[in-house]
């Protein structure tokens, strides 16, 4: 599963299995991760029936500090759900539906990046074979598939919208509400000119450093032709004296 760029920053909800829709008696596990520290973070939600509660209050049971889990989901558990740190920040919110018709369409719970690939299953609980399943976005159809599976690749921001699926004779199921959002930026490369300075410099350095080398080389020879020079003429200097002396 991909994370958002919202979710890559803050505390997230995550669902398991990732889907927004469930049928009557499935199992749900709800997850606050922090990239930083998920400690001290619950999970709380608000239903039409019991208004907003934590888990472990009339409904779910955590299994660990930040995980809650639902056996035997109700259409009465359909609501938003979020988590909550102590200090009273706050997640994203998920809408999960609980349906108890036969026909259920498994759609990602978090919103799905544009370019990444995404997968809608359409489920019949009734497992009868040779069914068609024919899939709708916002009223109007988008594709059908024998094997109740549609994929869409690279999604962009004009798939984000309202799915359905249906079988023969016309069951369908509830709608599921899709979100796209946009993908963090990729790293910029190095600017044009800042490469090539670089390349100049080296340029530089190559052709220079010979000729540096160059002249170092001469003036450590000068330096040795006048000491040489000087010894001479003080040696010189040195016999006039001792012919005058003498």
């Amino acid at each position: 599963m991909q994370l958002t760029p919202f979710c890559l920053v803050l505390s997230c909800l995550h669902v398991t299995p990732d889907r927004s829709q469930f049928s009557k008696y499935d199992s749900v596990s709800l997850s606050c991760k922090d990239k930083l520290n998920s400690t001290g973070w619950k999970v709380k939600r608000k239903t039409l029936e019991g208004g907003v509660r934590p888990c472990s209050s009339s409904w779910g049971f955590i299994s660990s500090d930040s995980t809650c889990i639902i056996r035997n989901i109700y259409p009465s558990d359909t609501g938003v759900y979020w988590c909550e740190s102590p200090d009273g920040e706050q997640s994203n919110g998920i809408n999960i539906t609980v349906t108890d018709r036969s026909v259920v369409l498994e759609s990602p719970a978090l919103p799905v990046l544009e370019g990444a690939a995404m997968i809608l299953h359409c489920k019949d609980s009734n497992n009868i074979t040779n069914q068609k399943f024919s899939f709708y976005k916002d009223g109007r159809p988008v594709g059908s598939s024998s094997t109740g599976e549609m994929t869409i690749q690279h999604v962009s921001k004009s798939d984000e919208g309202l799915y359905k699926c249906s079988i023969a004779p016309g069951e369908e199921t509830i709608g599921s509400w899709v979100a796209v959002e946009a993908s963090p930026p990729s790293p910029s490369p190095a600017p044009a000119s800042c490469s090539v300075s670089v390349s100049r410099v080296m340029c530089h350095l190559v052709v220079g450093i010979p000729y540096l080398l160059s002249t170092i080389l001469l003036g450590l020879i000068f330096r040795d032709r006048n000491r040489a020079h000087l010894q001479t003429e003080r040696r010189g200097s040195n016999d006039v004296i001792m012919e005058i002396m003498v």
